[in-house]
Formats: C-alpha cells, sequence, structure tokens
C-alpha cells in the first residue's frame, strides 16, 4: 500500500493538487466566503482524477499484482492527505485570528463568516461531501466523473451558503462568535463536523470497493 500510495502522490497527481493546498490560507481573508477555500482544494484533487483518467491510471493499477480494493484505497487516502494538509492550515490561521490577531477591527468588522471552530466544521463537511458524492460517484464507472462533480458542486456551494446565512438568524450569532466566545458550542460543532467527515468518507469508501469489484475494466 505504501508504494502504491507513493504512485499515487508522485505519478497520478497533479501538481495543482499540491499548490491549492494553499487556498487553506482564505481562512486569513476578510470579507469574503472562506469556505470557497475549501472547494478550491478540493478541484484541486479533482485535477489529479482528471490526470488520472487521462494517463489510464486506473488500467495500470489493476494490472498490477494488487487487490482492487487497495486501488481504491490509494485514490482515497490520497485525497485525504491534500484535505487534511489544507485543513493543518485553515486550524493554524483560526488559531491566530483568535488570539494575536482577535482584536483587529479588519475582522471584527466582518459581516461574513470568522474563522471559527464552526468554520473548520463546516469545512470538513464539505470535504465529506467530496469524498462521498465526487470519489464515490467516480467509481461507479472508474471513468466518467463529470456529473458526480457538477452535483458536488452544487452540494457544496449551498453548503457554503448555509454555513455564511445561518448566523444572521436571530439567535444564532454565537454561531459566528468571534475569539473564544462560546467556545464550548464551537468546539461542539466542530466535533459534529469530524464526525460528519469521518462517516461520509468510510461510507464511500466502502461503497466505492463494493462499486468496483463489479465494474469489468
Amino acid at each position: 500500500m505504501i508504494n502504491l500510495l507513493r504512485k499515487e502522490m508522485k505519478l497520478s497527481a497533479s501538481v495543482l493538487s499540491y499548490l491549492f493546498i494553499a487556498f487553506g490560507l482564505m481562512f486569513f481573508l476578510p470579507g469574503y466566503p472562506i469556505l470557497c477555500g475549501v472547494f478550491f482544494v478540493t478541484l484541486g484533487i479533482f485535477y489529479s482524477f482528471q490526470n488520472s483518467r487521462e494517463t489510464n491510471d486506473i488500467i495500470y493499477s489493476i494490472l498490477l499484482p494488487i487487490a482492487k480494493k487497495d486501488v481504491v484505497k490509494a485514490k482515497f487516502l490520497f485525497s485525504c492527505f491534500i484535505e487534511l494538509c489544507s485543513f493543518a492550515l485553515m486550524v493554524a490561521v483560526t488559531i491566530l485570528r483568535m488570539t494575536i490577531l482577535s482584536e483587529s477591527s479588519l475582522y471584527r468588522n466582518n459581516a461574513l463568516m470568522n474563522a471559527t471552530p464552526f468554520a473548520l466544521g463546516m469545512a470538513l463537511v464539505i470535504f465529506g461531501l467530496f469524498n462521498f458524492i465526487f470519489i464515490g460517484g467516480f467509481f461507479k464507472t472508474a471513468y466518467k466523473f463529470g456529473k458526480p462533480f457538477i452535483i458536488y458542486i452544487i452540494a457544496a456551494f449551498l453548503t457554503i451558503g448555509i454555513g455564511e446565512t445561518l448566523h444572521h438568524f436571530p439567535g444564532l450569532m454565537m454561531l459566528n462568535a468571534f475569539g473564544f466566545e462560546h467556545i464550548i458550542l464551537q468546539l461542539g460543532l466542530l466535533g459534529i463536523g469530524v464526525l460528519c467527515y469521518v462517516l461520509m468518507t468510510l461510507l464511500s469508501y466502502r461503497n466505492a470497493c463494493e462499486r468496483f469489484e463489479k465494474i469489468d475494466l
């Protein structure tokens, strides 16, 4: 599996997947829907799947003396690696905004979503949707990815819209609390995001393995 993962990272991956990790730094931007950075990270992963298809990487992989489910596992591990690298940047930026930059008027006057544990939880939900909708959808055929990516785009931007809208409703302002205000609630919401990410990814992986086993390439 280690060698297969190396193959994914060195041969199959598009360089854009690595470059787009930096979009996690969009959590620094005030007055901008910061969750769009999550979408751009997944767009980078999409380019790796596109590159994989154009180079017949899937066919090459199944010709190796490995189980078909290992091909699926390698794709998921690579995708999760990129997602979590970018998520680590988001966490670092969020901590900076909650501490050192907590008194900055630039952020205190921000009408859009602040970098908070709730925002991190929403980021994980979007990553989970990508794994569930796009990667799971890709392995229905191991070739066609246009439809699942379009469905993912719709789901992702609906989620972004919900995240940006909720804190404007009366009684929900604590969702966008600044600094360490309502930190227990914020951490609870982050925990829910972690749970959603793990469940969607594992469910998608299981379904993808079952589907890929049935495909005759």
